[in-house]
């Protein structure tokens, strides 16, 4: 039988590779971001451009989702927005722009799928944190706090969800290739240059040496989304990094 997932962030870098990972996998695949998706959505999925910032626009997404199919197997909260600037310069605008997209969205998208997965028996909820919400850096605080915000939660919800079958994990990526990433190279935290001088030099910060791609991301969220290969992991926080976490930084 054919098994449905949501994937918010359709249209980012991460969210892309996850889009064509499952589609690849025979998945029904619903995809939503603010943006069009361009050229090469899977002919056979539906994708809908709204802004899930916004509360009212997540009752329409369900709307139209549920008129494509009625019941939801997955889904994975990979939208985010990034601010990157130091603290106290942060308004409290960005701030709150930075919770409404990266958090409070994936609390409203899990009170719409929740019904629609109980009715399917179950299913899993993939939400897509960062190494932020573990180790972070200078000038990302109101991304870093969403993140480690949206970890507090992946472990509230799977408590919350597993009398109804659902599993909660959270997947936490390092450095990935994406749009988001080579907009935020300008922080100067891996100094200057241009983009791929900047890149080359985080990869060298990286245990593995090298940048991830976002097809490995997407691998990752369809093992925690599989309930074949991971239905033992609930709560967990999955991290796929090449390694950056594990280093000192004082070595």
């Amino acid at each position: 039988m054919t098994k449905t997932v949501l994937i918010t962030g359709a249209g980012g870098g991460i969210g892309r590779a996850t889009i064509h990972h499952f589609a690849a996998k025979g998945w029904r695949v619903i995809g939503v971001d603010r943006a069009k998706f361009g050229e090469g959505f899977p002919h056979n999925g539906h994708f809908i451009q709204a802004d899930i910032s916004h509360p009212e626009s997540t009752e329409q997404i369900f709307e139209e989702a549920r008129g494509f199919h009625p019941s939801l197997d997955v889904l994975v909260n990979n939208a985010a927005v990034q601010v990157a600037k130091p603290l106290v310069e942060t308004t409290a605008e960005e701030w709150d722009a930075v919770m409404a997209s990266n958090l409070r969205s994936v609390f409203l998208f899990v009170k719409l799928a929740h019904p629609l997965m109980k009715a399917a028996g179950g299913g899993a909820i993939v939400n897509v944190s960062s190494v932020h919400a573990i180790q972070t850096s200078a000038n990302i605080a109101a991304y870093a706090a969403s993140k480690g915000g949206l970890l507090a939660l992946t472990r509230a919800m799977a408590i919350e969800f597993a009398p109804d079958n659902i599993r909660v994990n959270a997947i936490l990526p390092g450095a990935v290739d994406t749009p988001m990433l080579r907009a935020g190279l300008g922080r100067g935290h891996v100094g200057h240059g241009d983009v791929q001088e900047r890149l080359d030099n985080l990869a060298r910060k990286t245990v593995s040496g090298k940048v991830g791609k976002p097809e490995e991301i997407a691998s990752a969220i369809y093992f925690l989304a599989d309930n074949e290969q991971s239905s033992f992991m609930t709560g967990q926080a999955l991290v796929v990094d090449g390694g950056a976490t594990a280093r000192l930084s004082t070595e």
